[in-house]
């Protein structure tokens, strides 16, 4: 780590100067803007952190030219653009970018039971669940910042690429033109895979060869449209599919996890779905989708079982019938819940010291501790942020949930998002403890909590929806909250600066996440209301809310209970949480065999559930990078790997991001209008999904 991220830091160097407030605002509007966008995009894509440093540091550096820094000008151009205050834009802008899951809860609730929540009330209630997070990672700094075993492996790209821009010396002067050419190589070839040639999403000979006259090959090899197939040996050749695999900055040890988890999920949907388990095939539900279905393959209508008051009708339920999900969605949920399940087991067995000496006689509420780790060293010359500024932080915040809970449809009682919140903090510590030392988000825990919310608010689904947003999704923004703490360490930024930039960012996206979602609902409700939905739009992050939401809140007792058709899934969480110990006690007993601590249990059951969602061709790329990157070049080439590898995921990342959202708003309809590239047989007529597809 060393060799990746210098201890250098200079304390006078200003962090919250005016070029911090104005880029920084901007950057945070644009990046919520842009991260709503991608909530109803297909490929499921996330807005990098590193395309807003790039930006950043172009605007910065330019502020810096133009403002004079005589006189009264020096107050806004205090010197040369530097590393503090380009994290903490950076922090801003990313802490925006995020997108609220309250927004996605609140479309939910527009798109699929014509609820619409008053705005003042919506946008309140998604500043309440996004800093109870916040709150979360101000009290586990303790355990999950300031140690040395908080690596927090996503964040190295940043560093890497902040101290190159900003640290003198001849090797940075090279890295950085290193990046410029491979930024502007990956921005000029996005285009075609993107726009003009989007059968690159992921090409597969094997599709080739069939020419569409097997749906079971299109079944196991299709990938290169939303919800088409699998995408066994499928090679996508655009970058922002291949890096939702991260193949240049997770650990080997975690991407090994991983493509065992893949290697048995292949195998398993397709068993499961041709040997019809949970009736998937028999019924002609399609193959891959998570929206709920009728016994004759027909979409489900849930607001028909509902009365006025949204609770189950069981009058109306025994006319209409249960829902159905698809096999492959089915037996994805059960292997999420067994990762979830895993992730408590494992976290305990082999990470026990930890968590005692952070909770030990409430260690994780005291300030002032030691820890042997040389960047917390540094920071010891900047006035920390108190605990009691999150702990204020975070019980207005619960204040203002349960105001909003009141203020339209009655959500959730004050006494449950009291409960709910309590259970999202030991969700926060066991997900970003995870994330702190493999760089794995794991992010099936939503449901253990609307298991619960099943027996407390029965026949329920807006409230097993609330009380999954503050009883999950709080717990779960903590785990960015923290990662961004600890890139405010890497950096030395001042503590109470990060503090600013967080909580600015999080107000800030809130507000425009909301505008963002009631333009493009607006705009494209048929289509993302739609099970399959387009190339350009599709309602599945919103589509799987529901469901969860019915088949959990209004359906559990229908659906889950003993002898019923899905009793098996939420028995997932125990078959996980046993699933850690036979490779703990085979390492106990067999110390010398690595392989026992080196397999991720957590991990690999997430990826056996994880490819029948949306469009599937990063993975084998993803395998051929990662092998590449993070163990011939670390091994074979370890100058190389320390001083480029973490450059090049930025470059990539950045340059992609870039064309990518230009061409949102140029040629994909996020401005208002579509610009087609003329069909041909790389871009062919919307109507034709995959290759050779009929």
């Amino acid at each position: 780590l060393s060799q990746i991220v210098s201890a250098e830091d200079n304390p006078t160097l200003p962090a919250l100067t005016f070029r911090f407030w104005v880029i920084g605002i901007g950057l945070a509007i644009f990046g919520s803007v842009l991260s709503e966008i991608y909530f109803w995009k297909p490929q499921g894509t996330t807005v990098s952190s590193l395309f807003q440093l790039i930006v950043s540091y172009v605007l910065g550096s330019a502020m810096h030219r133009m403002i004079p820094s005589t006189g009264f000008w020096r107050h806004l151009n205090p010197g040369p653009f530097n590393i503090k205050e380009h994290t903490c834009i950076t922090i801003m802008a990313s802490t925006a970018s995020l997108t609220a899951s309250s927004i996605g809860i609140i479309a939910t609730l527009d798109l699929f039971y014509g609820i619409n929540l008053h705005p003042v009330s919506a946008i309140f209630q998604t500043f309440a669940s996004q800093l109870i997070g916040y709150g979360f990672a101000g009290v586990l700094r303790n355990l999950l910042v300031w140690p040395t075993h908080a690596l927090y492996p996503n964040q190295l790209p940043v560093i890497s690429l902040l101290q190159s821009m900003h640290f003198g010396g001849l090797l940075n002067r090279r890295k950085m033109k290193y990046f410029w050419i491979v930024f502007t190589a990956i921005f000029c070839w996005e285009i075609v895979p993107t726009w003009m040639f989007p059968l690159l999403t992921a090409v597969s000979a094997i599709c080739v060869i069939d020419n569409g006259r097997s749906s079971f090959v299109r079944n196991l090899f299709g990938a290169g449209s939303s919800n088409e197939g699998l995408g066994l040996l499928s090679f996508a050749f655009d970058w922002t599919l291949i890096t939702q695999a991260y193949p240049l900055f997770w650990p080997l040890q975690t991407q090994v996890s991983a493509w065992v988890g893949l290697s048995f999920c292949y195998i398993l949907m397709m068993v499961t779905y041709y040997k019809d388990v949970f009736q998937g095939y028999s019924r002609g539900l399609p193959f891959m989708s998570s929206s709920l279905f009728t016994g004759n393959g027909s979409t489900y209508n849930q607001t028909s079982i509902l009365d006025a008051q949204y609770q189950l009708d069981t009058q109306k339920y025994t006319v209409v019938g249960p829902p159905y999900m698809t096999t492959t969605f089915a037996v994805s949920q059960l292997a999420g819940y067994a990762s979830m399940g895993a992730a408590f087991s494992h976290v305990v067995l082999w990470h026990w010291k930890e968590l005692w000496a952070a909770f030990r006689g409430f260690n994780f509420l005291k300030t002032g501790q030691e820890f042997d780790d040389v960047h917390f060293q540094k920071m010891k010359v900047y006035q920390e942020v108190p605990q009691w500024w999150y702990c204020v932080l975070f019980g207005v915040s619960l204040a203002l949930a349960i105001g909003t809970a009141y203020a339209d449809v009655n959500l959730l009682p004050w006494w449950s998002i009291i409960m709910f919140t309590a259970i999202a903090f030991i969700v926060a510590v066991v997900l970003s403890f995870i994330y702190a030392v493999t760089g794995f988000q794991l992010c099936t825990c939503s449901v253990l909590v609307q298991i619960i919310a099943a027996y407390i608010h029965p026949q329920q689904p807006i409230r097993n929806m609330y009380a999954k947003l503050y009883g999950y999704n709080t717990g779960y923004q903590t785990l960015y909250m923290v990662a961004d703490l600890k890139l405010g360490q890497y950096a030395k930024i001042p503590p109470r600066s990060t503090f600013v930039a967080q909580l600015s960012g999080a107000i800030i996206g809130a507000i425009f996440n909301y505008i963002l979602y009631r333009s493009i609902v607006g705009a494209h409700r048929e289509d993302l209301q739609n099970p399959i939905g387009t190339r350009l739009w599709s309602g599945w992050n919103a589509q799987q809310i529901n469901s969860a939401a019915i088949t959990w809140g209004a359906l559990a007792r229908e659906l889950y209970s003993p002898g019923k058709i899905y009793f098996q899934l939420p028995l997932g969480h125990l078959y996980g949480f046993l699933a850690p110990f036979p490779l703990y006690f085979m390492h106990r007993l067999y110390p010398s065999q690595r392989i026992w601590s080196y397999l991720n249990m957590p991990v690999i059951l997430t990826y056996v559930g994880w490819l029948p969602y949306s469009v599937n061709g990063a993975w084998w790329p993803g395998l051929v990078i990662g092998l590449a990157s993070q163990w011939w070049a670390r091994t074979r080439r370890p100058k190389w790997y320390t001083t480029y590898n973490y450059l090049t995921s930025a470059a990539l990342d950045g340059g992609s991001s870039i064309i990518y959202f230009i061409l949102n708003f140029a040629v994909f309809g996020a401005g208002g209008n579509i610009i087609s590239f003329p069909y041909w047989w790389g871009n062919p007529d919307p109507g034709i999904s995959s290759v050779g597809a009929h």
